[in-house]
């Protein structure tokens, strides 16, 4: 009898959690960020040309879009400069963005298996991070490090606490299929920008808006 209510109890959180996760999901579509004063926006960076790209992004957007919170993977060397010469040449008075760091979520070349592990060493960062600045919006554009930020986002919208919109800007790079990252976040994310006319078509809930970088 106890493993019965056991197994039931934990059937009937996962239930609770699956129902709250379509709920958030299906009403991010409804949210329109700046349209009612500032957005907290938590910026993910990645090395490479992630950073180059989120930022030309950013670049696009009003200045409604304050605080940023950046967030790096730990090893990233390269991004935090690009970041503080971009916040520098915006010249805005207002401007205010903070930098933080997490594990990275996956290294080039890493394991399959030891990702898992290192993901969810990741996670236990994004948590607390999250829900200490909880963001009006998570803008990601692939760097693996974004997939604990959007679960700990997610979590936030779950437990009632807040909504918290996903909105994910696949790379120009990606042509004729998305990212794995693109594949995990497409289902969950609020709005899921494409740059190229060939995947708005494989994947329906896309939005393409021709090339934003």
């Amino acid at each position: 009898m106890l493993l019965l209510g056991f197994t039931s109890a934990v059937l009937l959180l996962c239930l609770f959690f699956i129902i709250r996760l379509y709920i958030v999901v299906k009403t991010g579509a409804n949210c329109k960020p700046g349209s009612k004063g500032r957005v907290t926006v938590l910026v993910v960076a990645g090395s490479g040309g992630h950073t180059t790209e989120v930022l030309h992004l950013l670049q696009c957007m009003s200045a409604a879009y304050t605080p940023r919170h950046y967030v790096l993977a730990d090893t990233d060397r390269m991004s935090e400069e690009k970041i503080c010469t971009f916040e520098s040449l915006k010249q805005q008075s207002d401007s205010q963005f903070t930098i933080c760091r997490i594990p990275r979520s996956r290294e080039v070349h890493q394991s399959w298996s030891s990702s898992v592990v290192s993901t969810l060493d990741a996670l236990c960062y994004s948590l607390p991070l999250v829900f200490r600045l909880r963001p009006d919006m998570v803008l990601c554009n692939g760097p693996g490090t974004c997939i604990p930020l959007c679960v700990a986002g997610l979590l936030l919208g779950i437990l009632g606490i807040k909504k918290v919109l996903i909105v994910y800007a696949e790379s120009i790079c990606r042509v004729q299929t998305l990212s794995l990252t693109g594949k995990i976040l497409y289902p969950v994310s609020d709005y899921f920008f494409v740059q190229w006319s060939s995947l708005r078509d494989k994947y329906p809930k896309s939005i393409f808006l021709g090339r934003m970088v």
